[in-house]
Order: structure tokens, then sequence, then C-alpha cells
């Protein structure tokens, strides 16, 4: 089986869920900052989300350029990752709209906590299709920015009730850490070109 298509589909949902997050920002009534002030919560809501969202495209499309093969199970884990990653444009709207208020702050948590466990568990099914010395096993290592993320994600959620903005807080922290692409599979790249074992 071959994996364009997969990664064909996974660029368009992404492009989608951007787009709808984009028309989710309505157009003030008025043509000066005032008017632009209110909309603040909205738009830091979208950029934190576009973050994600290209955070999630960036590190599936390393991941996937060190893949050497995919299968149904495969294909099954990446529609859980984007099922969840197609749920950040209703809970971006919703916490800007609320002015990040907890209900809204904790339930983004969930998705994105969602996504995080959406893309370990696809890490995992195309680490089982891949033997021991395959660059791209080799690649996917311990994991321990993958562990931290949800750790901090599972302290965000309930602090949302407790202090929506600290929650905010490690939710920009744990983006902020993802920001570079994942280095192991351009390694692993390197390494296939170059014949390493």
């Amino acid at each position: 089986m071959h994996k364009g298509r997969l990664e064909a589909f996974s660029d368009a949902v992404v492009a989608i869920a951007l787009t709808i997050m984009v028309l989710e920002m309505k157009v003030p009534h008025g043509a000066d900052f005032a008017a632009l002030a209110g909309l603040w919560p909205v738009f830091l809501s979208y950029v934190l989300s576009f973050v994600y969202i290209g955070i999630y495209w960036n590190n599936h499309h390393h991941m996937f350029q060190a893949v050497e093969r995919v299968d149904g199970r495969v294909l099954w884990a990446n529609m859980h990752t984007l099922f969840w990653l197609s749920l950040i444009p209703f809970v971006t709207g919703w916490m800007g709209e609320n002015h990040f208020a907890a209900l809204p702050m904790a339930l983004y948590g969930v998705v994105l906590f969602g996504a995080a466990v959406a893309y370990g568990i696809l890490a995992w099914v195309l680490r089982r299709l891949h033997d021991e010395s395959s660059h791209f096993a080799r690649a996917l290592g311990s994991g321990r920015k993958e562990k931290w993320s949800l750790l901090f994600y599972l302290t965000a959620i309930p602090l949302a009730f407790v202090a929506p903005w600290a929650s905010l807080a490690l939710y920009v922290l744990v983006a902020i850490v993802w920001l570079v692409p994942d280095r192991r599979y351009e390694k692993a790249l390197a390494e296939r070109r170059d014949g390493g074992a």
C-alpha cells in the first residue's frame, strides 16, 4: 500500500481545518482600532491553534518521509489523529468567543490531549510495521517530548477551572517546545540517503 494517498488526504484535512478557523474570525463592524480590540481573544486563540495545527502537519510530514510502507491499521490510526485535529477549529472558536473561560479552556486541552495520544498511537502502529533495524524505528526514539506534552495537557485541563491563564500558559509552552520540527526523522532520511546502517 502506498503512503501517498494518506499524505494527500491528511494535507487536505489540515488545510480545511485552517480554513474553517480563519472563517470563524468575524469581520468587526467598525473601521478603527477600537473595533479590532474586541477581537483579541479570538485572534489569540486562532494564532495558538494555527501553530498547533502547523506543528502536527510539519511533524506528520517529517515522519512520513521516513516511513517505508503503510497498511490498513496505519490508515485508521491516521484517521484517528485527523479526527482530533478536525475538532481544533470548534474548541478554538469556543475558547476565543468566551474569552478563555474555564470550560472552553479545559475542552481545548482535552482535544490537544486526544490529538497527542492519537499521534502517539499512529507512531506506535507505524513502528510495529517497521523492523528494529529500519531507519524509521531508530528515528522514533524514546518519545520524551511526547510524554512531557501529555503530562502538561493533563495538568492544564483541571487547572483551567482554577487558573485559566495558567492553563493557557501550559498550552503555549507545549507549542513552543514543538515549534522546531522533529529532527529525528531528518536524521533517518539522511542516513538512508547516505546508505548508513
